[in-house]
């Protein structure tokens, strides 16, 4: 299969200074939790109604009452993000999609309508703990079927933890056509702060449909390589564009909440003359810690504090791809930044130098430790051994990423929870169930890569239901046994982390939280290429807490009937996902 894209080697034209429609932050909407026994303000960032940065939020989290409703519309469009038009997935007609917003202790209610013209779809709410409400996790072939053209579904959860994530379908590889958009959980930090810039998502970009990518890629063996990088949504190219421009206040401190919403490499990022100060990763707020940049995998967070107490002026904002040990290194890089503008300077291209070297590769931040502080037993955790193969089918490479030998399949028509209520979870093989009975019990696993597999990369794994806790990891090595390696004092704990290359990583995460849980690779490609496994957590406790498939069984009916009569070969778009 061959794609058209455009030429690479047309040379990026000068752009004149100007806003990005996409770079210009408006004023935040949410309110602020200003009741209860402290308020929270920019001297008193730790307070939050009658809780606080120390209340242990995997227990504990406030009742505001306050229901939050969105309406998100599906539908197709051809926009031009770095100048270069694509037929796009949007929600709401924009690019990134709107901002979901609420408070710590909020319902949060949104009501999805797939305008679609050829694809069901679905919204994931990325980091979302979803406790006591899996089904509302929108994992196709998991815990839904797909929202068929012409459907909708409400999704309907608690805000119980807080920070900065974002959505996105969960459709095969959908969201890498522009089906996303940015989370943020208004909540406690760790140091205080002036103003909230709000989101700011960097990706790296195609030019070429995503579905059409993720079949070339299951009859390939190379990865695939970017065209460009958006920063907030924006970007230069060949074909004209706009950088980005995010606005600060002299003297001022300012909260950014970067987010890899990328589809397939790690983003190293660093501002011109301003350190950053994280203090939060994933939804975890962290022990606050400086550094002049930071290095994100696909599906990472990280709220940072910059201080405007440079020359006002402009900066370039810098963002550098992994690089080749990263999966593919991706075009138009020395290009990648977007503008941060002093309010009152001049309205011109930055002319900073860089405050020193933007990291390089595809490593996790070493300085992440969780505020509040936790133990984890030790234990010797189950193995799970990843490698790559590629198998001759009619005369083709169909190139797979297995778990224990076998990748994993999802059948959208069938979802795993229908299994269970149906066949008592009943599963086969392929679909890579792996059973979690006990109620509140320590799970350890160890995901290990071939060392000897050719085509072993890093990978950023996500687990949906739980943050787990990192144990250990490892690039190039294969894990011994040793568990006094492991570290159990206050481990390193989100949802999202990096699986060296040709290494091994040690997660562990607590049964407390009944569901079908996803856990897989963030890469789009290497996921619908076979990289998950289900996680069916106290299935007995999952039925009564239900007492039915209700919805979901109507919702099913109503993707199998589309379906078949917009397919009645069998095929369609999004079967390219295994």
């Amino acid at each position: 299969m061959s794609l058209t894209v455009p030429p690479i080697d047309a040379p990026v034209p000068e752009v004149p200074w100007k806003y990005a429609k996409r770079g210009i932050h408006s004023p935040h909407t949410g309110r602020q939790y200003d009741t209860g026994a402290c308020q929270n303000g920019p001297e008193s960032r730790s307070c939050w109604g009658d809780y606080n940065i120390d209340t242990d939020s995997y227990k504990y989290w406030p009742s505001t009452g306050n229901t939050v409703k969105y309406n998100f519309e599906i539908s197709n469009m051809s926009l031009a993000p770095d100048g270069y038009w694509k037929h796009m997935s949007v929600v709401n007609g924009q690019y990134p999609g709107p901002t979901l917003e609420a408070n710590w202790g909020d319902e949060i209610e949104v009501t999805v309508t797939n305008n679609l013209m050829t694809n069901g779809t679905g919204i994931h709410w990325h980091g979302v703990r979803q406790l006591g409400s899996f089904e509302q996790d929108g994992t196709a072939g998991l815990t839904e079927c797909p929202i068929p053209p012409g459907g909708s579904k409400t999704y309907r959860f608690k805000a119980t933890q807080y920070g900065t994530s974002w959505y996105h379908s969960h459709y095969s590889a959908q969201y890498s056509d522009g089906l996303l958009g940015p989370i943020v959980i208004h909540g406690p930090a760790t140091q205080n702060y002036d103003i909230d810039l709000g989101a700011f998502p960097i990706s790296d970009w195609f030019h070429a449909p995503a579905f059409a990518i993720d079949a070339q890629q299951l009859h390939a063996n190379g990865p695939p390589t970017g065209d460009n990088y958006l920063i907030n949504g924006s970007m230069t190219s060949f074909a004209g564009g706009q950088y980005a421009v995010t606005t600060l206040t002299k003297g001022k401190s300012h909260l950014l909440r970067l987010i890899n919403t990328g589809i397939n490499n790690w983003v190293n990022v660093a501002l011109d003359g301003h350190p950053f100060t994280v203090v939060a990763a994933d939804f975890v707020p962290i022990v606050p810690y400086t550094t002049n940049s930071l290095t994100i995998a696909v599906g990472q967070r990280y709220d940072v504090i910059i201080s405007a107490n440079s020359t006002e002026g402009n900066y370039w904002l810098r963002v550098g791809p992994g690089g080749g040990g990263c999966d593919g290194p991706n075009l138009n890089a020395a290009n990648i930044r977007s503008i941060f503008h002093y309010n009152g300077a001049p309205e011109a291209n930055p002319n900073s130098t860089a405050t020193a070297p933007l990291s390089t590769g595809c490593n996790d931040e070493a300085n992440v430790v969780p505020w509040h502080k936790s133990q984890v037993p030790q234990s010797t955790p189950q193995e799970m051994e990843v490698s790559f193969s590629t198998t001759s089918v009619t005369g083709e490479n169909l190139v797979q990423w297995l778990i224990d030998d076998s990748p994993m399949h999802m059948d959208y028509s069938r979802p795993s929870i229908q299994h269970i209520f149906d066949q008592n979870g009943t599963f086969e093989k392929w679909e890579n169930i792996y059973e979690i009975g006990t109620a509140n019990s320590w799970q350890y696993w160890v995901i290990q890569q071939d060392p000897a597999n050719f085509a072993a990369v890093p990978h950023p794994i996500h687990l949906h239901g739980h943050d787990f806790y990192v144990l250990d990891s490892q690039a190039g090595a294969s894990w011994t046994g040793d568990i006094s390696r492991l570290k159990m004092d206050n481990p390193t704990r989100r949802d999202t982390a990096t699986l060296p290359a040709k290494g091994y990583l040690v997660l562990a995460f607590e049964s407390d939280n009944p569901g079908v849980w996803l856990m897989h690779c963030h890469i789009p490609f290497h996921l619908t290429q076979g990289f998950g496994v289900q996680f069916a957590e106290r299935k007995s406790d999952i039925k009564n807490r239900m007492g039915g498939f209700g919805n979901v069984k109507q919702e099913c009916d109503n993707w199998v009937a589309w379906r078949e009569k917009a397919y009645p070969d069998g095929f369609s778009e999004g079967d390219v996902s295994l």
